[in-house]
């Protein structure tokens, strides 16, 4: 297009921004599947699904997690000052839908299988990558809590990715 040629411009209309067009938006930006683990106090593992992570710094390597004030695993992550990213691969859609749900309706007989590092960080084996993260800041915002973490220790697996959209599970499909 050169600059003699335009396209019609076209305006929707206003619209006001409710929570329902917020969630419906966010619903339609494809997202790789994750699962954020905490310690409960008394040893056991705390799981939560999450797509609000990011990279945040290579150097250092910090990683980010946005994390409600409602969950279970905000006053966890807090007073721990610790955390795991794990990344879900295509094969554990299962696990994904069983931290997705409140922790209060989870089945108890759900088997879920961690590595635990040094740190006591819990990694979920079958993971394509797991992230063990030493809480570095923390930023609140709203109704969450931003969690700067430090990685300390990664752990890389072959695998494809889950991805997540418009409320389905899915697989990304890479081209070439």
């Amino acid at each position: 297009m050169n600059n003699s040629e335009r396209s019609e411009v076209r305006f929707m209309g206003e619209q006001e921004a409710s929570l329902e067009a917020f969630l419906q938006a966010w619903g339609n930006y494809p997202t790789g599947v994750s699962v954020v683990t905490s310690i409960e106090p008394d040893g056991s593992v705390h799981g939560m699904a999450a797509n609000g992570i990011n990279s945040v710094s290579l150097d250092p390597l910090l990683v980010l997690v946005s994390v409600g004030h409602n969950r279970n695993s905000y006053p966890l992550i807090k007073d721990a000052g610790r955390f795991a990213i794990n990344i879900l691969s295509g094969e554990q859609r299962a696990i994904a839908s069983h931290y997705a749900s409140p922790a209060e309706r989870r089945s108890a007989d759900f088997d879920v299988s961690f590595t635990f590092t040094e740190s006591g960080a819990a990694f979920i084996d079958g993971s394509i990558a797991s992230m063990d993260c030493r809480t570095v800041h923390e930023h609140v915002e709203g109704d969450h809590t931003i969690f700067i973490g430090a990685v300390e220790r990664i752990d890389l697996n072959d695998g494809e990715a889950l991805a997540y959209c418009q409320g389905k599970f899915g697989r990304v499909v890479l081209d070439g």
